[in-house]
């Protein structure tokens, strides 16, 4: 079983070492979004997933290879609206949920896959970056966050489960005095 373990974690390394490299050589510039990984392990029908990818891993490496190779690598803020934001006229939307795959503009009609516009935006972002052009999509979009970004909200589980001890008078029935008159 752990020659099994060792041989599937060797497939793996192996793999993301031929992809970062591939994308190094290939491309001049590489850009990586920061991306809240630890929020979305909170996600229930997410979190398998994201935690098999090991996301800082493939990041860490581009970043040195980029070193080596000489090329330049920019990580885009988290806050950075490139999904929310149309590629082609820079307005921006409120709210856009993960579900909604299709991008669709109001402002100038565009409908575009949801990846491909946050592609779009992010290639203008390392334009306006450089300062070779100024593009209308990366232009004046502030986007501020509900709440305080630093701030961050965790429910840990308790009870016999998990092996955390539960808080008192929560989940236990208190038993009354029984008085006798």
């Amino acid at each position: 079983m752990a020659r099994l373990h060792a041989r599937v974690a060797n497939a793996r390394r192996d793999g993301l070492h031929k992809l970062t490299t591939r994308l190094v050589r290939g491309f001049g510039t590489i850009v990586l979004e920061d991306l809240n990984v630890a929020g979305m392990l909170r996600n229930r029908s997410l979190a398998r997933h994201i935690a098999g990818v090991g996301m800082g891993e493939p990041r860490r490496q581009t970043t040195y290879k980029t070193t080596w190779a000489g090329g330049r690598l920019v990580v885009a803020d988290r806050w950075y609206p490139s999904s929310k934001t149309c590629s082609d006229c820079g307005a921006v939307k409120a709210k856009l949920p993960l579900r909604v795959r299709v991008y669709h503009c109001d402002e100038c009609g565009l409908m575009l896959d949801r990846d491909l516009n946050a592609a779009r935006n992010l290639a203008a972002l390392v334009d306006e970056l450089a300062g070779d052009t100024s593009t209308a999509s990366c232009a004046g979009t502030l986007n501020t966050p509900d709440g305080n970004p630093c701030q961050t909200h965790t429910v840990w589980a308790a009870g016999t489960a998990t092996g955390r001890p539960a808080p008192p008078g929560t989940g236990q029935r208190r038993r009354r005095k029984a008085t006798t008159a």
